[in-house]
């Protein structure tokens, strides 16, 4: 198998960049040639909110609360958590995202601009995560939402945290998750997995980026906790139903 045309095209135009290793580029480099990559302009929604949380144990941060267009009264809501290896990424780099997946699921998507690594290494990007969920909870009036239908997702590290979030609720009794939403998920930071071999280059992310935004996030903590890699629980069971959406090449 190869990959679509669309896709080999896209990745030719990726690699004539002849970008240094991703280890290799200042933090803010990473960040803004990340940034420049996926920010869009997505489609119009109904409303689109910037608002501060506070309270976590790593100080404030910001969500952006998207309505989709055509919802119901008090619609369901997907908390949506990004990529970018727990490194890079924020709000912007999602907003496309979050606008599509808010009309056409007709929710409303809270998107969490949680703590990066290594500014701000494990645990700080789930507990901002589990933050996040409980103030949607608790919120759910002022923002119009049906707080009994709540979901969480992410791509990539966001993938990770939200199949985190999903077990620590689980443990807590709290908040109640319906669904979660897996894209691409890095649920196994410990693994020697065969894709990590097979995809390893030539597909954007590669295994030596994998292993260095391992470091930034974890900082020596050991990656086969279940905090970190959901994968390796001993309990999978009573979690929320899960989709989960996965890539073909791709060492994730």
């Amino acid at each position: 198998m190869q990959p679509t045309a669309e896709v080999q095209e896209f990745l030719d135009l990726i690699n004539s960049l002849d970008m240094p290793p991703l280890d290799e580029q200042p933090l803010e480099t990473a960040r803004a040639g990340y940034a420049q990559l996926c920010v869009q302009p997505g489609p119009d929604v109904a409303s689109c909110v910037d608002i501060d949380v506070t309270g976590g144990p790593h100080g404030p941060f910001t969500v952006r609360h998207y309505r989709g267009i055509d919802t119901d009264d008090r619609p369901g809501c997907l908390v949506w958590i990004h990529g970018g290896g727990f490194v890079i990424g924020d709000l912007e780099t999602a907003d496309s995202t979050c606008r599509v997946l808010a009309n056409a699921a007709g929710i409303s998507v809270i998107s969490v601009d949680y703590h990066l690594a290594p500014e701000h290494p494990y645990p700080a990007a789930i507990d901002d995560v589990m933050t996040a969920l409980d103030w949607v909870v608790a919120s759910g009036d002022e923002l119009g939402i049906d707080a009994s239908l709540l979901a969480v997702g992410g791509d990539s590290a966001g993938g990770n945290l939200a199949a985190v979030a999903c077990q620590l609720a689980r443990a807590a009794g709290h908040p109640d998750i319906a669904f979660q939403l897996l894209v691409y998920p890095a649920v196994d930071l410990a693994g020697d997995h065969e894709s990590r071999h097979t995809n390893a280059e030539g597909y954007l992310l590669t295994n030596a980026n994998m292993i260095w935004f391992g470091r930034q996030y974890l900082a020596g903590r050991d990656p086969a906790t279940p905090r970190v890699s959901p994968l390796l629980a001993a309990d999978l069971t009573r979690l929320p139903p899960a989709m989960v959406v996965t890539a073909e090449f791709d060492p994730l």
